[in-house]
């Protein structure tokens, strides 16, 4: 597989089933151009396309992963990508941990739903956020240093956390949007496929 090829499935490997606009946006390409890579896929039986959206086909997932080690060995022989991610890596951890306080609410000794209904609450958890933020700023520049694709990662991370700071609370973790969660996962996904490497859980 081509590298360009690779990197438009690459990149439909990270957002799973999604449009050609969404998938050229992570990847800093052209939404033409990613298209018509994406009806060459279709064409090849790599990918699948129903209404307007692509996901990958299993034949495509395949030669997916059958073509990292190929288009990505500088990378996992970089030691300052790798020590990046590791940074990620332990940043992770308070992530999620950051998230199951956000989806979650201390009430009478036990622990409920977050209805959002308290927003003093709510406050202290994305001021969390904003500091954890801070000490991934490093890591994210690093990553950037390294590979100047994963830059989108750091501006969309900071606008998704500038909009939940103004008070627009989906942008912490709403799935359906580029939220700090869904952009922070996703940039998971990017690191562990190039790297090779498996979700910890």
């Amino acid at each position: 597989m081509k590298k360009e090829e690779h990197l438009v499935l690459h990149g439909l490997a990270i957002k799973k089933y999604s449009e050609a606009d969404s998938i050229a946006g992570l990847l800093g390409l052209d939404t033409e151009h990613v298209t018509q890579v994406l009806h060459d896929g279709v064409a090849k039986g790599r990918v699948n396309e129903i209404g307007g959206r692509f996901a990958l086909a299993p034949i495509g997932r395949i030669a997916l992963v059958n073509d990292y080690p190929k288009h990505f060995s500088n990378l996992r022989e970089n030691s300052k990508f790798d020590q990046a991610h590791r940074d990620f890596e332990r940043l992770n951890i308070t992530l999620k941990s950051l998230i199951t306080e956000w989806q979650t609410i201390p009430v009478a000794g036990t622990v409920i739903p977050n209805t959002h209904a308290d927003k003093a609450y709510d406050d202290r958890v994305i001021g969390k956020l904003g500091d954890m933020h801070e000490r991934a700023e490093k890591m994210l520049t690093a990553l950037s240093s390294e590979l100047p694709r994963l830059g989108i990662y750091k501006r969309k991370l900071q606008e998704a956390l500038e909009k939940a700071e103004d008070g627009v609370i989906e942008w912490v973790s709403d799935a359906k949007i580029d939220s700090y969660h869904t952009l922070w996962f996703e940039l998971h996904e990017d690191l562990l496929c190039m790297l090779g490497r498996e979700r910890q859980e």
